[in-house]
């Protein structure tokens, strides 16, 4: 969803931390009632928490997304977030192969 990309740019202060967030992946159920959402964090020297930040404003981006895509959308999904970790795998995966 490029609209929630679009908000953790705007928010990067206060709901990021500071840190540069993007979403590299959203899974929607058929009947758009949910979102599972893969996020990755740079810029913060804890992830951690600014992951916990996201999910404590988890309802702010729903009623958020809910002002931005209402006349898009019948039902904006219930967000769940998960960090996603395939970035650090790959780079790992690549460490272990150079030996």
């Amino acid at each position: 969803m490029a609209e929630l990309g679009q908000y953790f740019r705007e928010q990067a202060r206060t709901v990021c931390l500071g840190a540069m967030v993007t979403v590299t992946e959203v899974r929607m159920v058929p009947d758009m009632s949910y979102a599972k959402t893969f996020i990755s964090i740079f810029g913060h020297p804890d992830r951690n928490e600014v992951f916990k930040n996201i999910k404590k404003h988890k309802d702010e981006i729903r009623f958020e997304m809910g002002k931005r895509l209402g006349k898009t959308l019948r039902r904006i999904p219930d967000f769940s977030f998960h960090i996603d970790d395939s970035i650090e795998y790959a780079m790992e995966i690549d460490k272990l192969l150079k030996g």
